[in-house]
């Protein structure tokens, strides 16, 4: 029977057992996020498995760049992705190959594209299958019945891959072939005996740190004043959830866009504006968890993270060709001018990287084109001195003295009116550099200046 080869049939299999949810839509999806970031950043990437296999529905539910180069996977995808009515729609997923039967396309070696049907519903699925670790994730119910699904039990899985097994092998022989072999290529599967001990209270502190719902209603005046406007917790946990709310569809938008820059066939106009997509969205997922960090370390402060000897003029010319194209997209000029020979510095080289990245962005929004953001590197006594300086064109440099001051926005986010977006406040980002072991000065019209700590025993 059809039925029983249906993307429906394993959200049916999955409840088995288990009482119909209370949830609305809003919730579970939020659930669902938060889900897959669990399962990905705290149960598999800790684990650094080799090999893997995913299958998801009714989008790619894995963006983990470090997964998706291991994994092979299978997503079922709507056909509407490939026919909205908008130039270069059908590029949201890979095109047809001639390797494989129509019914199937490929997206290099992270996944292959099958064919979505009616009966399968739109309700998203998730199926991973590691040597030690096997689990399927989805939500199901009916409206205001929802609930999130999560099944590691052999026998679950086991009749989840038989109804795989039979739905794949109906559309496509070839890629029935493949995924059986790649699951005989995994070897001996055995069950992780403690995943959903460690999934669901993982889980639980994800949520907990988040704001209990993104829903906006009215509320009366006392209430707001009394438990909203006074209530600096619930407006960083507010803050938090936003920003994991951007970032979490962004990344799995950049992971479409880098599959599609594998192929070898597109346009040139085609490949310049995917690159324009990719970058965008690098721009903003790192700008967003820059402001996820200062909302956390404001919420619940922490010392000093543990600091190692970092090279920060090579990290500076590592940084130079990214930060150099993001610029110029904005006619903005960026130079390097760093001293030779420097010490090492204390710092979290990977989170400083972040950081850099983040103030660089800060101190070019709002130059006009034709400026210059110079980056200066200079011993200074038991420290090293980071300069960064904007030199703005004579034609704009009466404008760019009456700019209005920012607004501040809560502890962690300041508007600033003349660019018309939020940035980080000045408190926020000399908290957070002040993690990382450096000392923000800002100083009006002298861009910023930070002193990092020079490491011992440099020579």
């Amino acid at each position: 029977m059809k039925s029983s080869r249906s993307l429906s049939a394993i959200h049916t299999r999955m409840a088995e057992g288990l009482n119909p949810g209370k949830g609305d839509e809003a919730t579970v999806r939020r659930l669902w996020w938060a889900a897959l970031e669990t399962l990905q950043e705290d149960v598999l990437l800790p684990m650094d498995p080799s090999s893997g296999i995913w299958i998801a529905s009714p989008l790619p539910a894995l963006y983990e760049p470090r997964l998706l180069n291991r994994f092979k996977g299978w997503v079922w995808a709507p056909e509407e992705l490939s026919s909205l009515n908008f130039p270069g729609a059908a590029l949201l997923l890979p095109s047809k190959t001639r390797s494989i039967s129509s019914h199937s396309i490929s997206c290099d070696n992270h996944y292959q594209r099958m064919p979505l049907r009616a009966e399968d519903g739109r309700d998203p699925l998730l199926i991973i299958i590691t040597p030690s670790v096997q689990v399927a994730l989805a939500l199901s119910g009916n409206e205001g019945q929802r609930h999130l699904l999560m099944r590691s039990d052999a026998d679950a899985i086991a009749d989840l891959l038989k109804i795989l097994d039979l739905r794949i092998n109906d559309e496509d022989h070839a890629q029935a072939k493949e995924l059986r072999s790649s699951l005989a290529d995994l070897g001996q599967l055995q069950s992780h005996p403690g995943l959903e001990k460690l999934f669901w209270p993982r889980l639980a502190e994800r949520l907990a740190g988040m704001a209990p719902s993104l829903t906006v209603q009215a509320l009366p005046t006392q209430a707001l004043s009394s438990e909203i406007k006074n209530d600096s917790t619930s407006e960083l946990s507010l803050l938090e959830a936003l920003t994991h709310e951007v970032r979490t569809p962004l990344a799995t938008i950049r992971t479409l866009i880098r599959s599609l820059l594998r192929r070898k066939d597109l346009p040139n106009i085609v490949e310049n504006r995917l690159k324009q997509i990719d970058n965008e969205c690098t721009e903003q997922i790192d700008r967003f968890g820059l402001i996820f960090n200062a909302a956390e370390l404001q919420r619940q402060p922490q010392e000093i993270s543990r600091l190692a000897k970092t090279d920060l003029g090579k990290m500076l010319e590592l940084l130079y060709p990214s930060s150099s194209y993001q610029l110029e997209r904005r006619g903005v000029q960026l130079s390097l001018d760093i001293s030779t020979d420097l010490a090492l510095v204390l710092s979290d080289p990977e989170r400083l990287e972040w950081m850099l990245g983040g103030l660089i962005d800060r101190t070019s929004r709002g130059l006009p084109p034709g400026s210059c953001l110079r980056l200066k590197l200079r011993p200074a006594g038991h420290r090293l001195k980071l300069q960064i300086l904007s030199e703005v064109p004579d034609s704009h440099i009466s404008g760019a003295a009456t700019n209005q001051e920012k607004a501040q926005l809560g502890p962690v986010l300041s508007w600033n009116p003349s660019t018309g977006s939020l940035e980080l406040s000045k408190a926020a980002t000399q908290q957070l550099l002040a993690s990382l072991g450096g000392r923000l000065t800002d100083r009006r019209d002298k861009g910023l200046t930070v002193f990092f700590p020079v490491a011992e025993g440099n020579g």
